[in-house]
């Protein structure tokens, strides 16, 4: 975890958005010091997912009035000065790091916000937190999968944005998009059982999911199971989503 600490600080003259009359009464004013880490962690399992963490620099910060009238943002950490004050009243601070709309590998992007209060002629530290803000996505084949589609396969993943990506060979390293949805359509070759065959390209069922959640990964297999007939499963994060009896495509693409 890496830890980040800027001063946040604000007179009445920098918020020209602000019309809250304390605002102006230098006694109604308290000073505010933010104290910000990022993780790199998901929700579920607080496992930590190799990306790069944000620098000081990386970290935009926005206040949002909740009992007043305030608005006000920064680009930079460099920006602040640590001399200034907030009116007195009740806050939120969230701090941005990182393009949500840019989508790939190692594309993390952080957010965090917390609430908090300004007390006259005190010092208020606020604690932030900045999460990753990003859906995480991997897919992977099994054993099985390889050795029963040994001609090959091609996986092809596409974001809500548009974005696609190969993702035929498994990697450790997810795909960072925006928490939004995703598919994941492709094709598998089946190598002939006897000598002088001919191999046999099946489409693979379409998988997708909506309603992505940020700081959230999920895992996409496929798998094939020879138990009877052969039969492939897509799983997400271990649950079978589609399933499809792989004889009966190899009779209807053969024919």
């Amino acid at each position: 975890m890496k830890k980040l600490i800027f001063s946040l600080v604000v007179t009445a003259l920098t918020a020209a958005c602000s019309s809250d009359p304390a605002a102006s009464d230098d006694n109604a004013q308290g000073a505010v010091t933010v104290v910000c880490s990022s993780d790199n962690e998901v929700a579920a399992t607080r496992a930590a997912v190799d990306c790069t963490l944000p620098a000081t620099e990386d970290f935009s910060l926005r206040i949002e009035g909740t009992s007043l009238q305030y608005v006000a943002s920064w680009p930079a950490i460099a920006d602040f000065n640590a001399d200034n004050y907030l009116p007195s009243g009740s806050y939120k601070a969230i701090v941005t790091a990182g393009n949500i709309k840019e989508e790939g590998y190692d594309k993390a992007s952080f957010r965090g916000e917390q609430a908090f209060t300004v007390t006259a002629r005190q010092n208020t530290e606020v604690a932030i937190t900045a999460h990753i803000a990003n859906a995480l996505v991997k897919v992977t084949v099994t054993d099985n999968f390889r050795r029963y589609f040994t001609g090959g396969w091609k996986l092809t993943l596409t974001t809500a944005a548009g974005n696609s990506f190969d993702v035929s060979t498994p990697s450790e390293e997810p795909i960072f998009m925006a928490p939004a949805s995703f598919s994941i359509t492709g094709t598998a070759v089946k190598q002939p059982a006897v000598s002088g065959g001919n191999p046999v390209e099946i489409t693979l069922p379409e998988m997708s999911r909506d309603n992505l959640a940020a700081q959230t990964l999920y895992t996409v297999t496929f798998d094939v199971s020879t138990a009877g007939s052969a039969t492939l499963e897509i799983l997400l994060d271990d649950t079978p989503v589609e399933s499809i009896t792989i004889d009966n495509e190899l009779n209807d693409n053969a024919q």
